[in-house]
């Protein structure tokens, strides 16, 4: 059957000459696999730009829920970027989030609260027009509430450490000593109380900005079972500085 759908480009790879199979998380099917032929000939229907990694898109699919590889009927762009294939910091840090949902998202059923979330923070991005060093912190956090392990409690004085295997602020360090230090920890406290918009007013240093960083992807994967490596980081120790 054909199904009209929304989606956000998570790969793209070489399939043979002209063809081309993209991983697509949509609004209506959750994350699925396609095929398009001759894509990459002199007479192509579709743009290969279409299918760059984090497009957002509007697509018509042929669906057939026993089939792992299906086809495209249609496609076009839902979004035309402004900003971040001109940005360098901007392009480093859509990267790298598309790398955390690549490796965090692999439900084949609809999910249009995470999809929404996803399509809507990149469109933010690309729109801002404030500082987004602290962006991808920010994100990685909200993603974290779609994914089932938002953290829980607060850091005070009584609770100053953040344990990263059990998603919770505690008295003292775990014993699994799996943790985050006070400051990183009240530094995450400070994050789980502003939302996405106003990270950009979080005063942070770029040792603690890296030393954050670091502690949330060691916290999802205590908590993504057979996450990957992640690698896009490092290039954002080099673009950001942490």
């Amino acid at each position: 059957m054909l199904v009209k759908t929304s989606g956000i480009v998570f790969r793209s790879i070489k399939y043979s000459e002209t063809s081309i199979i993209t991983d697509i998380f949509t609004e209506e099917l959750g994350l699925r696999s396609y095929i398009i032929s001759g894509v990459r000939s002199k007479k192509a229907k579709v743009s290969a730009g279409l299918l760059q990694v984090m497009s957002l898109v509007e697509t018509v699919v042929y669906h057939r829920e026993d089939k792992d590889l299906c086809r495209i009927k249609e496609i076009k762009a839902a979004y035309l970027f402004e900003s971040i294939p001109f940005d360098i910091k901007k392009g480093a840090i859509g990267l790298f989030l598309l790398e955390i949902m690549q490796k965090t998202i692999k439900e084949r059923e609809k999910n249009q609260p995470l999809f929404s979330f996803l399509f809507n923070t990149i469109c933010y991005l690309d729109k801002t027009t404030d500082p987004i060093y602290n962006f991808h912190l920010a994100v990685m956090l909200k993603l974290s509430a779609y994914l089932g392990f938002f953290p829980s409690g607060k850091y005070t004085a009584q609770t100053p450490f953040f344990d990263l295997q059990e998603g919770t602020f505690t008295e003292i360090p775990p014993p699994n000593g799996k943790y985050l230090e006070e400051e990183t920890s009240q530094l995450l406290d400070v994050f789980l109380k502003n939302n996405i918009e106003n990270a950009h007013e979080i005063q942070i240093t770029r040792q603690n900005r890296e030393n954050l960083l670091t502690g949330l992807i060691d916290y999802y994967r205590f908590h993504v079972e057979g996450l990957p490596e992640i690698n896009a980081h490092k290039i954002l120790k080099t673009v950001l500085g942490g």
